[in-house]
């Protein structure tokens, strides 16, 4: 797959038989939510790694990256555990107020995701360079695209909004496509990359569920089911798949998870509770998932 992605933003397609595993983003909070998930459903015996393709957003992006590239689903969760791999991300209010109303500004979705790209760029943010040392740090050892995972990195561009993928094809780093994909617009400054800059890639859709159609059994970790503004679901992107007849599991936050998790995604507090609320959801859910991965 090429750096420019499709212009169409879905991915390519199976032969129609084909497995994917999508993790969404969430901030630090979700992405902790997100490593009991894996964790918990790899202590079901279930091999996530099987899947044809696995397509990353933000904060699954990072995570997603770092398993493909050989880190275990439970070194992921155990971190979180001990609030290792923490990112520090203060957003203010001011800060939040811009990104609403850039977001909720229309109810076209492509012009909502123009104005945050606008947004992006007129912020006040950290520089780049710091960015991209966070970055570093949290792939830890995930330093080159994956050889035997094909691995879909998601990011929007910062000027004309349109979704796009990275892969182990092109000449985008690994390091460059994770923090195009995490640059939370007015949080973080558009990231550079193929002579381009990028925003968030869940900024229209938190999980870009869409990019795994034409696959035939699809699992999704999301997080976050919906991005602010005029922008599908988790749940309305996996309806259409499954109109589509793709048999699909789409796991977000469940009550306890949610008390677990608090409003704040980026609270560094709430991370060990999260990661074991996602865990103890994922052995709730272990034999859906088996059948859905073992058929």
């Amino acid at each position: 797959m090429s750096d420019r992605g499709d212009r169409d933003d879905r991915g390519d397609k199976s032969d129609g038989d084909g497995t994917a595993l999508v993790l969404g983003g969430g901030g630090p909070v979700g992405g902790a939510w997100m490593t009991g998930v894996l964790a918990g459903l790899a202590d079901a015996g279930i091999d996530l790694l099987r899947a044809d393709v696995v397509i990353g957003t933000s904060a699954g992006a990072i995570f997603g990256a770092r398993m493909a590239c050989g880190e275990s689903a439970r070194e992921l969760y155990e971190r979180q555990l001990a609030r290792a791999d923490q990112i520090d991300l203060p957003v203010t209010t001011a800060q939040t107020l811009r990104f609403l109303w850039a977001a909720l500004g229309s109810r076209d979705a492509q012009r909502s995701v123009q104005r945050l790209g606008r947004a992006a760029l007129a912020a006040r943010s950290a520089p780049e360079s710091d960015v991209r040392r966070t970055i570093a740090t949290l792939l830890r050892d995930a330093t080159d695209w994956p050889a035997n995972t094909d691995l879909r990195i998601t990011a929007i561009d910062v000027h004309t909004g349109s979704l796009e993928t990275f892969g182990a094809s092109g000449q985008v780093t690994l390091a460059e496509a994770v923090a195009a994909s995490c640059a939370v617009p007015v949080v973080w400054p558009p990231a550079s990359a193929a002579g381009r800059r990028w925003i968030d890639g869940g900024s229209r859709a938190t999980a870009n569920v869409h990019l795994a159609s034409g696959y035939r059994r699809v699992l999704v970790v999301a997080p976050l089911t919906t991005a602010p503004g005029p922008h599908p679901s988790a749940q309305q992107q996996a309806a259409e798949l499954a109109a589509a007849g793709a048999d699909i599991v789409l796991v977000s936050p469940d009550r306890a998870a949610r008390r677990a998790m608090g409003r704040n995604m980026t609270a560094d507090t709430r991370r060990p509770a999260a990661a074991r609320a996602g865990h103890a959801q994922a052995t709730a859910l272990a034999e859906t998932v088996t059948r859905l991965w073992k058929v």
